[in-house]
């Protein structure tokens, strides 16, 4: 039996970087091979009564509100899954010491009964069930906001790791999972590293091998080689995983050049080296399938090598502020020719909400612009966040043509989006963006970048399943 949903009403959607595209009419998408195809798009359409014949089938027409519109999903490329219930946890600490403090006690304990975060329990843990309840909300999190597809870091576990990926795969999320590889003892906790490369390689391949039991075509769940960064890794490992990452085609995702005691530290480790980036190319972990986070403070020369190697960069503007670790200049990177996506990067980002680290990322791009003379070149407007969000954040994930937009062929990884709806008197449903009537379109999708919540997230669908409803 064909499984066909016809999509009626309003689409807004940034298919540039400077081009905020907004259309009414239907789109139809088939699910008959389970992936939830757009099969044909006609904005010619003008009431959801004709949209049946227009394409000349029977099937079922969800319809968007007039007062709100169809968005493509955001991509979420870079999130640690298990730092969820440290969302904004973060005091006055910078990078390294907050990984020390807040993050490696919270990672060890979804997998660890040793963990410094167990040493006053009364009685034995669960790692495994606090690691459930800590996945499980994370995703609700991440699916009420919008997000259809997140890069995930998980630990260092394997079981805690498969958990994640059983979880995204039976809630529907499109998720890229990966097991945190760190094994160098002088960099990690005793409590919390793998005990040398062998291991670390082992227990990678163990859970590759779970997310291709779970879907071996890859579309919905698939692991992503996921060293933590270079500090974290003894040079052998490094190299071994971007052989791995080669041999089965992989994703490959890691942290660059987030913090200047960071790339100092870097320097030092792998004096051989000429960059921090160097060093990723050297072991073979720069590829067009690697997501790069942060990249606050690349030389001209590291932003070239990037570009070669067509690796690609998660910006995490609420981090970066919260941090304190600096300002990333995008717009270079974007000059550069270096494919750049959205993250949220929590913990060290303080929301899992993509739509926040679009409002940041125009802010920060502010700021960099007012250290560039007031240059307004240097500004992220609406329209560029939500590209970046979406397209953006497709090309950087490799899913550039399947996700992000309306357009035939593209899967329907879709957010629907309410806005509220001010009366005569004043009256009107608390959505937090106050829509007048007056507005444009355009204002109106401004008022939502800058005032918009989970609130105004109706209905989420990925590859046309329907996987999240505001009640």
């Amino acid at each position: 039996m064909v499984e066909e949903t016809i999509y009626f009403g309003r689409f807004i959607s940034a298919p540039q970087p400077d081009e905020l595209l907004i259309r009414t009419g239907a789109v139809l998408v088939n699910r008959n091979d389970g992936k939830g195809v757009i099969k044909k798009a006609d904005w010619t359409v003008t009431s959801s009564s004709d949209a049946a014949s227009k394409f000349g089938v029977e099937a079922p027409v969800v319809v968007a509100k007039d007062s709100g519109f169809f968005f493509p999903g955001f991509i979420d490329t870079h999130i640690h899954a298990p730092q969820h219930p440290n969302v904004g946890i973060f005091g006055k600490s910078t990078l390294l010491d907050w990984l020390t403090t807040y993050t490696f006690p919270l990672e060890s304990s979804l997998g660890n009964v040793n963990s410094p975060m167990y040493k006053d329990a009364v009685s034995p843990p669960d790692p495994l069930a606090r690691a459930k309840a800590v996945y499980n909300r994370v995703i609700s999190r991440t699916l009420a906001n919008g997000t259809t597809t997140a890069s995930y870091y998980a630990t260092i576990h394997v079981d805690a790791t498969n958990l994640l990926a059983d979880i995204t795969f039976a809630r529907g999320q499109r998720a890229y999972i990966g097991r945190v590889c760190m094994d160098r003892p002088e960099m990690c906790p005793d409590y919390y590293r793998d005990e040398s490369t062998e291991q670390t390689i082992a227990n990678t391949k163990a859970s590759i091998a779970h997310c291709k039991s779970l879907d071996a075509s890859g579309e919905l769940v698939a692991h992503i080689v996921t060293p933590r960064f270079a500090p974290s890794c003894l040079p052998q490992t490094l190299t071994q995983l971007g052989e791995l990452a080669k041999e089965e085609g992989l994703r490959i995702q890691t942290h660059i050049s987030e913090n200047l005691n960071e790339v100092k530290l870097v320097k030092e480790l792998f004096p051989d080296q000429s960059s921090y980036a160097d060093v990723y190319d050297h072991h073979g972990l720069l590829t067009p399938k690697t997501i790069l986070a942060h990249a606050v403070h690349l030389s001209k020369e590291e932003m070239r090598l990037v570009k070669a190697k067509k690796s690609k960069i998660s910006h995490c503007p609420n981090s970066n502020s919260a941090l304190g670790s600096g300002l990333c200049p995008v717009r270079e990177l974007l000059d550069e020719g270096i494919e750049v996506g959205l993250g949220t990067d929590v913990s060290g980002g303080y929301s899992a909400s993509i739509l926040d680290a679009v409002r940041n990322a125009c802010i920060v791009s502010r700021h960099v612009g007012f250290l560039h003379d007031g240059d307004s070149r240097y500004n992220v407007g609406v329209a560029e966040g939500l590209w970046l969000a979406t397209m953006g954040g497709a090309k950087v994930v490799g899913m550039e043509g399947r996700l992000g937009g309306f357009e035939e062929g593209m899967l329907w990884d879709v957010q629907e989006i309410a806005l509220g709806e001010v009366e005569s008197d004043g009256q009107g449903e608390d959505l937090e963006v106050d829509i007048f009537g007056w507005e444009s379109w355009e204002n109106r999708v401004a008022k939502w970048v800058w005032n918009g919540d989970d609130r105004n997230v109706r209905r989420v669908w990925v590859g046309g399943r329907l996987v999240h409803e505001t009640r």
